[in-house]
């Protein structure tokens, strides 16, 4: 069996540098979809431990599809109890 490779996210951040999440979890909630992702580590930071982020979806044009950072602490902490839920099997900082 073999593992499944992680889906990417490659975001670039208001000046303008690439970052890269690896997708843990998406949900959609009235509508709206949201992401759960962390850092994506490379094999030699494997001990770092990544952060996660809650992301959603803002829009799309054409092929490519807009996410940005969830910011609002009231919408944060009720998106973050919906994926603690559908991930239960990990703990949570």
């Amino acid at each position: 069996m073999s593992e499944q490779e992680p889906e990417l996210l490659y975001f670039e951040d208001e000046d303008g540098n690439q970052e890269i999440f690896e997708v843990v979890e998406t949900t959609t909630i009235m509508g709206v979809e949201y992401l759960m992702v962390q850092d994506a580590v490379e094999e030699e930071d494997e001990e770092e431990t990544p952060q996660a982020y809650i992301m959603k979806k803002v829009g799309d044009k054409e092929d490519d599809v807009f996410y940005e950072f969830v910011e609002d602490e009231d919408e944060l902490e009720s998106v973050f109890k919906v994926f603690e839920e559908l991930l239960e099997d990990i703990d949570f900082l």
